[in-house]
């Protein structure tokens, strides 16, 4: 699959050429442009109870877009940020909302994350797209990538994107309980293993605290 991503990394555009009958699914709403020879197809993946899952669970949209070449495609996610293209053969974890498009034979699940993951940012579900082929992830601020080689790492729970199969993790408290309510850190995940995991510069909940003390206040 041949594709580009241009005005990295905060206000990133996907854009793909498909060739005669290749296709990618994407998700509702992604679409910035496309050639009029494109051909879309709209359906719950997974069938009903696939999508209610995928919808209800990890944050995606019910439906899903396949779009079918010849021609070329823009894509972009919701929110400001990067996008990064992973190609994998196995299984790939992210967080919810973060799948912006995959080749058509990627399969997109949930998975339980277990109770370690309650208090954390990516919630009680994981995105779990397994197959081979092209996998597009979206980010609120820039991705960068860390290897892990049966290692421990630390890093923020609104920072996570993404991980490959291989690592684990366990949400805990940064510090002390009073380091927990006021250093303005919070939970961390701490990862161990071998594999990538893939990191935003940015926290979508640090950047709704700092916003909202500045949004207008109603009228009495």
């Amino acid at each position: 699959m041949r594709y580009t991503i241009n005005h990295r990394p905060s206000f990133s555009l996907l854009e793909v050429e498909l060739s005669q009958g290749e296709a990618i699914q994407a998700e509702a709403g992604a679409m910035v442009h496309m050639s009029p020879t494109i051909k879309m197809e709209t359906k719950a993946k997974g069938g009903v109870f696939g999508a209610l899952k995928r919808s209800m669970l990890g944050g995606e949209s019910f439906f899903i877009n396949t779009f079918r070449g010849p021609g070329t495609l823009g894509l972009a996610p919701s929110y400001p940020g990067d996008i990064e293209g992973l190609e994998i053969d196995g299984t790939l974890y992210a967080q919810s909302g973060a799948f912006l498009a995959s080749s058509e034979g990627i399969r997109i699940d949930t998975k339980w994350g277990g109770a370690k993951t309650f208090f954390g940012r990516e919630g009680l579900f994981l995105l779990k797209m397994s197959g081979r082929g092209m996998v597009f992830l979206s980010s609120f601020g820039a991705i960068y990538r860390k290897e892990l080689h049966n290692e421990h790492f630390v890093i923020d729970t609104g920072h996570m994107v993404a991980f490959t199969d291989g690592l684990d993790f366990k949400v805990r408290r940064v510090g002390g309980l009073k380091s927990t309510l006021f250093s303005g850190e919070g939970l961390v995940a701490e990862f161990h293993g071998t594999g990538t995991l893939y990191i935003q510069t940015r926290s979508m909940d640090s950047f709704i605290s700092w916003i909202i003390p500045h949004l207008p206040k109603g009228r009495d």
